[in-house]
This record gives C-alpha cells, sequence and structure tokens, in this order.
C-alpha cells in the first residue's frame, strides 16, 4: 500500500492533577509532592526517569502567582534578582551547570531559606549524583530529601499507554492497550516510542489502529519487542 501523507492532530497532553494515575510504582512520590508542608526543611527532590510524570506531578501543586517554575535553562541566564515566590520548581536538572547557574541555584536555595518557602527539585537522578563544582551548593543539594518515582508496573503502564494515546487524540480499542502493555518493555521510554510509532504508522498508512496492526509494527522490532 502507498503511504499517504500524515496530519497528525496536535498533542494536547493533559496535565491536570486528576490526569495523573497513582499507582504502587509512583505513590510514595506522589504522595510527598503533593504535601509541601511535609517536606524537611522545606525542601523536596523529585527523581524519576524521562516520560514519567515528574513535571506533571510538579504542576499539580503549582498556584497560580504563587509559583514559579523553572528549568536549569533558565538558571543559566542572566538574572540580577532573587525569585519572589511561594514556592520554586526547578526542573531538568542533574546535568553540569556553569559556574554562574551553580551561584544563583546556591543564591535561590539560601533565599528561600531565609523565609518559609519551598523548593521542588526535578531530576533523573539523585541529587548526590549530580556534578557540582559549589562546594556550598554540594552540600545543600545533597541534604535534600529524594523520593523516586520506580520503572512502571502492569497498572501504571497500561495508563501511561491511554493517557500517551490520549495525549495525540487517539483512542485505540481496549485489546490494543492490553496487548501492548503485556508486550513491550516495562518502561516510559518503550511506551512513548511505541505510542509515537504507532501514531505515525497508522496516519501514513492509512490504517486503523486494530491489535493485527499494531502487532506487525512490534514484530517489525524483532524478538525482543
Amino acid at each position: 500500500m502507498p503511504r499517504q501523507l500524515s496530519f497528525p492532530l496536535p498533542d494536547q497532553t493533559a496535565r491536570h492533577a486528576s490526569d495523573f494515575f497513582v499507582s504502587p510504582a509512583n505513590t510514595i512520590a506522589h504522595r510527598a509532592v503533593m504535601n509541601p508542608a511535609s517536606w524537611p526543611d522545606g525542601r523536596l527532590a523529585l527523581i524519576g526517569p524521562a516520560g514519567s510524570g515528574k513535571s506533571h506531578l510538579a504542576q499539580a501543586i503549582a498556584v497560580p502567582g504563587d509559583t514559579l517554575l523553572l528549568s536549569a535553562a533558565d538558571l543559566e541566564r542572566d538574572g540580577a534578582a532573587l525569585p519572589e515566590a511561594e514556592l520554586i520548581i526547578l526542573d531538568d536538572l542533574g546535568d553540569p551547570l556553569s559556574a554562574a547557574a551553580e551561584e544563583r541555584l546556591f543564591h535561590i536555595y539560601n533565599h528561600l531559606g531565609s523565609g518559609t518557602g519551598k523548593l521542588l527539585l526535578i531530576a533523573r537522578t539523585p541529587p548526590s549524583q549530580w556534578p557540582i563544582a559549589l562546594p556550598d551548593l554540594v552540600s545543600r543539594v545533597k541534604s535534600v530529601t529524594p523520593v523516586q518515582i520506580e520503572d512502571p508496573d502492569d497498572a501504571l503502564l497500561r495508563a501511561l499507554l491511554t493517557k500517551l494515546f490520549r495525549d495525540r487524540q487517539l483512542n485505540p480499542p481496549p485489546q490494543v492497550i492490553e496487548r501492548l502493555g503485556a508486550r513491550i518493555e516495562r518502561s516510559f521510554a518503550a511506551a512513548q516510542t511505541i505510542v509515537d510509532r504507532v501514531d505515525k504508522e497508522a496516519l501514513a498508512q492509512g490504517r486503523e489502529m486494530t491489535w493485527p496492526f499494531v502487532r506487525t509494527l512490534l514484530e517489525d522490532e524483532g524478538p525482543e519487542a
């Protein structure tokens, strides 16, 4: 069958608190993040693989006007004034930062420590593994309590597949979700990869998302699929 031009619908990623599926793989992290009053010294590090919902969970506690969402890239930009917010969420940490960015993170940490502000750090690896050069920052970051989102269990993997398809405005039959969940590697990355491939191939080939069609895509990937 000749390949057709594909016109993917825009991704409409669900980010509401109610869209976050809680399972044994993430229940400890979910409980901790949703209760900032319990954070030791007002600090918490949320750790988990790519695609595990870390940013989604963090946004669930963001309060407009009282929360500042920053990324590691924002730390690399010049900024004279310290941010004013009840809660500061710093995402995409864990990779090497410039000396200036480390200084900014150090000052944000100390600035919040002078009041009642909360700080949530988000990364794929625990703070103890971050390559930080500034000695004073090392000691502060390592003191932050980490909570971990583990690799998905069966229930979370099926919920994740369903959500990833719905984010693309797709609704495959339940049989596809069940059998995909049983066949693919149990990881967030594997779920994202197969959903992306199924979406693109279904559009390109003009096919419905039936299990026989999806199974052929898995078989094309080899015996480990």
